[in-house]
């Protein structure tokens, strides 16, 4: 059963993957995964964390894709479509459905308030107020004034991210993340070949690729691996969800999560190839995580290093990019919902949650790290089992595989089913249960 309503839809494969990547690629990858990278060990952090990436990106991303293809809309009505199928009642499936969709909705807001950060601090890059900051003090306090009231560059972000949506799937996020995607990894890969020009910048080379055998025995590194590759994937039940209800039929759904998983890999080691080896080169150790690092550490290294105004303004630009592309996706399951739900022409819905983003978001704005906080540790890993549940449990064997293998020459082994149903939902509920010592902080 699929939701009947003509749907926006892509206008290209690789449009598609470029507006997953660009959903997936986000402030984990730039202000968790280098500190975890450079806390546990280099590629003793690496080594689990890309079994994680194997382990979800070819079951939970596979899965939330093809689900959204399948029922052709939003958690809601694709959740009712699974407690359709097997208990003959929509209900309580629509029910659930609300649960990542008010989730999405409420990691939007926060991210907003992020954004809103980003754009204050890009465009102090841009005039030259961010580099002539002198010394730790100076961007500490900074960033206390950014915090405490950015409302013009707040609603600036917002403006950006609802006039893209407004143009539609195809003609706005489409052709935004064709743009914004590929610009933010040449602009990191820039950055980091520069950085090896520097004298210093080995030192962050040999700490990222050493490995230390005897840090695989330490359950921690297993326990923050799993949570950064579990946030990092973008795996909530709505984000990829949503842009998978816009894939036709002739797209094949595993060689594209494949394709998400590994751009999304690489967002998260060029952010380190960057940030470690700046710290090394400033002669400094990477001991913070969170908005403190993106925000004071961080600038106050790349401004003191050769062309260190330039670096920022690549920096912040590339990061800017990156929230954008995040942000639109974590509006549209809430979107897509109210124009599934009220029939709403896609403008409409889009000023709606706009002006739900704009209030609530400069409302929240003072206590934003808590809001995320719940976001992230309860309601994402909430809806991503959710979603889980209803696609490979409740869903049946038979519906799954059909929906997975559309449209591929070859079907997935038979490795995929009980590795989808049992180990990624098991993964998803030890993130919820573990919470905040798995995902450490804000986004």
């Amino acid at each position: 059963m699929t939701h009947s309503t003509k749907r926006d839809s892509w206008g290209s494969k690789w449009g598609f993957i470029l507006a997953c990547i660009g959903s997936a690629v986000g402030m984990g990858n730039i202000w968790l995964f280098p500190a975890r990278v450079s806390k546990y060990g280099g590629a003793t952090f690496l080594i689990p964390y890309l079994i994680f990436v194997v382990i979800i990106g070819s079951t939970g991303v596979i899965g939330e894709m093809a689900f959204g293809r399948a029922t052709r809309s939003g958690p809601i009505h694709a959740f009712g479509t699974a407690t359709q199928l097997r208990f003959g009642t929509e209900k309580p499936g629509k029910l659930l459905g609300l649960i990542p969709v008010l989730g999405s909705l409420a990691m939007a807001i926060g991210y907003s308030v992020v954004t809103g950060w980003i754009f204050k601090y890009t465009a102090g890059a841009i005039t030259g107020s961010l580099s002539a900051l002198d010394g730790l003090d100076a961007f500490s306090a900074q960033f206390g004034a950014t915090a405490s009231g950015n409302t013009g560059w707040q609603v600036a972000g917002m403006a950006v991210t609802i006039v893209i949506m407004a143009f539609g799937v195809g003609k706005g996020i489409e052709k935004a993340n064709k743009i914004m995607t590929p610009l933010f990894f040449l602009l990191f890969v820039g950055l980091a070949v520069y950085l090896v020009t520097l004298p210093g910048s080995a030192a962050g080379y040999q700490y990222i690729f050493v490995l230390k055998p005897e840090g695989l025995l330490d359950p921690m590194v297993w326990v923050f691996a799993l949570g950064q590759a579990f946030f990092s994937l973008s795996i909530a039940g709505n984000g990829t969800l949503i842009y998978g209800s816009y894939l036709s039929n002739d797209s094949d759904v595993p060689a594209d999560a494949k394709m998400v998983a590994l751009f999304d890999t690489c967002a998260a080691i060029l952010a380190a190839l960057v940030i470690i080896p700046a710290m090394a080169v400033a002669g400094q150790q990477l001991d913070k995580s969170g908005p403190g690092l993106m925000f004071i550490f961080l600038p106050n290294v790349l401004k003191g290093i050769p062309g260190g105004g330039v670096i920022l303004i690549v920096f912040f630009v590339a990061v800017t990019f990156a929230a954008l592309t995040s942000l639109i996706n974590l509006f549209e399951a809430p979107t897509a919902t109210l124009q599934e739900l009220f029939h709403l022409k896609r403008p409409v819905a889009v000023a709606i949650i706009g002006a739900i983003g704009i209030g609530v978001g400069l409302a929240i704005a003072p206590i934003v790290s808590d809001w995320m906080d719940v976001c992230s540790i309860y309601i994402c890993p909430i809806g991503a089992l959710l979603a889980g549940i209803m696609f490979f449990w409740v869903c049946g064997k038979d519906y799954v595989l059909e929906q997975v293998n559309l449209a591929r020459s070859k079907p997935l082994g038979s490795w995929f089913y009980p590795m989808a149903k049992y180990l990624f939902c098991g993964v998803t509920l030890i993130v919820l249960i573990l919470g905040a010592s798995v995902q450490g902080g804000i986004g």
